[in-house]
């Protein structure tokens, strides 16, 4: 009984905030890919099993958020299927050069969808409620979970855009990829892994530009609905 309520109880805090199990997931998997991605020595098959069914316990989350806002899901649901294949089929088949690129072209694309529809739900109304407020926390990470999908295909259409201290003349691996694009959309600049050919410099200023407008404008919007809300309310 009590395992039965607890399962319930766990449902409906997923179901009420979407956005703010979605950000925990992604923040967690931040700690996790260390431990399983290649970059750490360790290639063998149960870690990338585990980085498969991580990145589809992912999908289905930010599925489950957009469900929530006022895009259109069935395109979330759509791009989410062969996402699903890809991403197991990765998992086996890693060293596939057309099973990866493809992988990172959907990804990329699900992922920037994902980031679109939770803005439009922070812009919905005139009300922020709490999922909303972890939806713009949510909407960062997708966005640099996007770019980081991004590069690797720049990386993949361009080889040896991005160089580093460690193993320079090697492809970057996906966390390193996922380490710039969050150094690069935060604006603090501390990646080691920079971009050298010009493709690669110019989507790196696009989220540059990017990161800026999302802070000028999504997050100041919601502080000022939010401080709006509580003095009305005193």
């Amino acid at each position: 009984m009590e395992g039965t309520t607890w399962a319930g109880r766990t449902w409906r805090f997923l179901r009420a905030t979407p956005c703010a199990t979605l950000l925990a997931v992604q923040l967690l998997g931040v700690l996790l890919y260390p431990s399983l991605d290649e970059s750490s020595g360790r290639s063998d098959a149960a870690g990338r099993t585990a980085l498969g069914l991580f990145g589809v316990a992912v999908l289905f989350l930010a599925v489950l958020a957009v469900r929530r806002t006022p895009a259109l899901t069935w395109i979330s649901g759509l791009l989410g299927i062969p996402l699903l294949a890809l991403t197991l089929l990765e998992g086996l088949q890693p060293g596939n050069p057309s099973v990866v690129t493809w992988s990172a072209v959907l990804h990329m694309v699900f992922y920037f969808y994902t980031a679109y529809a939770l803005i439009r739900y922070m812009f919905n109304d005139e009300h922020v409620t709490t999922d909303e407020l972890f939806a713009t926390g949510a909407a960062f990470t997708v966005l640099a979970w996007g770019f980081a999908y991004l590069y690797s295909v720049v990386q993949t259409v361009w080889p040896m855009s991005f160089n580093a201290y460690a193993n320079p003349d090697a492809p970057r691996t996906w966390f390193e990829l996922l380490f710039l694009s969050f150094t690069t959309l935060t604006s603090t600049g501390l990646s080691d892994v920079t971009p050298v050919m010009p493709h690669a410099r110019s989507f790196v200023m696009i989220e540059q530009v990017l990161g800026l407008m999302y802070v000028a404008f999504i997050v100041a919007r919601l502080v000022g609905l939010q401080m709006h809300s509580l003095r009305r309310r005193s």
